[in-house]
């Protein structure tokens, strides 16, 4: 018999992988199929339809002094994260942009710091500096020319990661009032009302006719692999592990990302992402593990010393 928290890794390593794969599903969709707008519209709203399908299995209310938190995690972690993420990954490297989300958890610590508080450690601080060099250095690279990459949408990416650690600031203290699926419901509500004018047109004037079995599956996935299914694995983890043990699995979309970028770039002859992984990008990324690494592992005994 298999144990809850043995199911909630596996669920983790299961969202992470998800994640890594539709930096490149989502990539080959745009923007020749359809643009970054139009298919944020769509995630938003398919995967909303199908949270407010588990709403008739959730009765739980909630307070109206609440609902201005809600609307602002709808505008950052739903609209704003799902806009910058989509537009960006459509100008820039699947790698790039794997890699530069792992920086999450740094805006996370930085966030933290001056919203709730939270003290800064010299761990921490050194962690932060090492891990924001790597993110810089990856972002300037989208100038090099080499491969997919590009600083525009590396930029994007960047402020896709800002906009939700900032939801992950902001939603706290409504997760220990409120149950996990009553959260999401409000939120892609919300973030499907501040998405609506900027997304529409776009949507308008995608050519569906145009789409291949093979850009329908894509879409499918896209839709309900990363934005619905990876949304309930990780409700269901975060029951029984923490949210640190959680954002730890984040290393594995880089890798995924990495590994089908070189498959497709082994198997296709011309493939538009033959100079996306280059040694420069994986010492930015390892950078960002170190990062990441310090600022969210207990203190090391030689800085426990130095802050005595």
């Amino acid at each position: 018999m298999i144990s809850n928290k043995v199911k909630a890794h596996l669920a983790l390593v299961s969202v992470n992988m998800i994640y890594g794969a539709n930096y490149l599903v989502a990539k080959g969709l745009m923007p020749n199929k359809i643009e970054a707008s139009a298919l944020v519209f769509l995630r938003i709203s398919g995967a909303g339809i199908l949270f407010l399908l588990l709403k008739f299995f959730n009765k739980e209310k909630v307070d109206k002094k609440d609902i201005p938190r809600l609307a602002l995690c709808g505008f950052l972690g739903v609209a704003t994260n799902q806009f910058f993420s989509m537009n960006g990954l459509s100008l820039t490297s699947p790698v790039d942009a794997a890699i530069i989300i792992t920086a999450l958890p740094i805006f996370t610590v930085v966030i933290s710091r001056f919203l709730l508080k939270e003290p800064f450690t010299l761990q921490r601080i050194l962690g932060i500096s090492i891990g924001g060099t790597g993110a810089a250095l990856l972002i300037y690279l989208g100038n090099s020319g080499l491969g997919t990459g590009s600083l525009k949408g590396n930029i994007f990416v960047c402020i896709n990661a800002l906009a939700f650690a900032f939801y992950l600031v902001i939603v706290k203290p409504l997760m220990s009032k409120y149950k996990p699926i009553t959260i999401i419901i409000w939120t892609f509500l919300f973030g499907f009302i501040f998405m609506f004018p900027f997304c529409i047109e776009k949507l308008i004037h995608t050519d569906f006719r145009s789409f291949a079995s093979s850009n329908w599956i894509s879409l499918f996935y896209v839709i309900v692999g990363p934005t619905f299914l990876a949304y309930l694995l990780n409700m269901f983890a975060l029951q029984y592990v923490k949210p640190t043990v959680s954002s730890s699995y984040i290393y594995v979309q880089p890798a995924v990302a990495m590994i089908l970028v070189a498959l497709v770039s082994y198997f296709v002859v011309n493939s538009q992402y033959k100079g996306d992984i280059t040694i420069t990008k994986l010492l930015c990324c390892i950078l960002i593990v170190i990062g990441v690494y310090l600022i969210s592992s207990t203190p090391l005994k030689w800085f426990k010393r130095s802050n005595h």
